[in-house]
């Protein structure tokens, strides 16, 4: 077989891809480890940058989007009892969409199959060679039969532990890593969200976070030990501990039911350099991970598409090798301003073993300029909607 751009990676940030290259008429097999319904079970984030809601446009993917996601102009940042609001339509003049990345996968394996794009699942011994020659090829396996598909470009959409930055010599990549000392439980229940939109809460006892998925699901987090299990954690003793970190005019009305999905995520910071080798291009959380603090996940993952479906339009369309030749600068520069927005966020609202009485007062007077100050709030308002491509 043989494709202009072989993808690896089925969930949104190689689907989009292979659905924006379709719209130039550019030709793509997307390769996938796993089921499309295993895909489609993954719980994960659900915050839209407009720069990825206007990928979604742009692929003609969005009508669903519009239809059903939830508008939020803004967000509570909560310490203790008292909260306040950072309003982001007044400082960017842009909101941002909650709708979640399972939706978004959705509506895209939808698109690329009534266009009869190629996606080949339950793909297992996959291999890159030849990437830093003209000529690249994959190799893998797939219902017990050995196949081979050469292609003209290699995109790495399989995360972290997916063989696309291992296929890069470790004497060419440096990863630079964060692991952070606790995790985020989090549960989906099926009840009304316990307030229109996000609030962040910092509190003696830890982080929390009242986020949703639509009108009637909501998904909440606390911050939580590394050591701790989710099957350490009854239903009852979630929504307790959840209480005792928000302001209690949210505790008195938040609606609880059972958990529906129960799970601990570890936080970490992790980005690697170059996210590009010969024809070989990382992209999302195959090249960089971020906190979930800052909603920062998927919206990286769609500025690295952007970035590589402008590079590849202009190699097919005007045989211009300028935009893949740079890709990799141009997405590591957005990549680090979001990770350095993610990191403040999360040391911002988290509590730290190893943080002195000193630490902690500057964290509270970080909070306090943050709600006094119109510029820092400017600030925060930009990074949280998203920064220009």
């Amino acid at each position: 077989m043989r494709t202009q751009v072989l993808v690896i990676g089925g969930g949104p940030s190689g689907l989009l891809l292979s659905q924006l290259l379709a719209t130039q008429g550019i030709d793509s097999i997307v390769l996938e480890r796993r089921t499309k319904d295993y895909v489609l079970g993954r719980i994960r984030a659900g915050v839209l940058e407009q720069g990825f809601v206007d990928l979604m446009d742009q692929a003609g993917v969005s009508a669903r989007l519009h239809a059903e996601a939830i508008e939020h102009s803004g967000t509570l940042i909560a310490v203790e009892d008292d909260y306040f609001r950072v309003d982001f339509q007044h400082h960017t003049g842009t909101p941002v969409l909650v709708y979640g990345q399972t939706e978004v996968t959705r509506d895209l394996y939808d698109a690329r199959e009534a266009a009869g794009g190629a996606m080949i699942f339950n793909t297992e011994n996959v291999t890159i060679h030849d990437a830093e020659t003209d000529t690249p090829y994959v190799t893998f396996t797939t219902d017990g039969q050995d196949q081979r598909i050469d292609a003209d470009f290699v995109a790495g959409c399989d995360g972290f532990h997916g063989v696309s930055r291992q296929t890069i010599p470790l004497s060419v990549r440096r990863e630079y890593e964060k692991i952070y000392p606790f995790g985020w439980l989090g549960i989906l229940s099926e009840t009304p969200p316990v307030h229109h939109e996000l609030i962040y809460a910092s509190s003696h006892r830890g982080f929390a976070l009242c986020s949703m998925r639509n009108e009637a699901l909501s998904r909440y987090y606390i911050q939580c030990s590394l050591s701790d299990h989710p099957e350490d954690w009854t239903d009852a003793a979630f929504w307790a501990e959840l209480k005792r970190r928000i302001p209690k005019e949210f505790s008195d009305r938040l609606v609880t039911g059972p958990s529906i999905e129960k799970s601990i995520a570890p936080l970490r910071s992790f980005v690697t350099e170059p996210m590009q080798w010969g024809r070989l291009f990382l992209c999302g959380d195959a090249a960089h991970i971020v906190p979930p603090t800052g909603a920062k996940g998927l919206n990286t993952a769609a500025s690295d598409v952007h970035y590589l479906f402008q590079g590849l339009k202009g190699y097919y369309q005007d045989g211009s090798e300028a935009g893949i030749d740079t890709y990799s600068q141009n997405a590591l520069a957005r990549v680090w301003k979001a990770e350095r927005f993610s990191w403040w966020f999360s040391t911002l609202l988290h509590r730290f073993p190893d943080q002195s009485e000193f630490d902690l007062k500057m964290q509270r007077a970080e909070i306090d300029f943050l709600r006094t100050n119109e510029a820092a709030q400017n600030a925060m308002a930009e990074n949280y909607v998203g920064l220009p491509y």
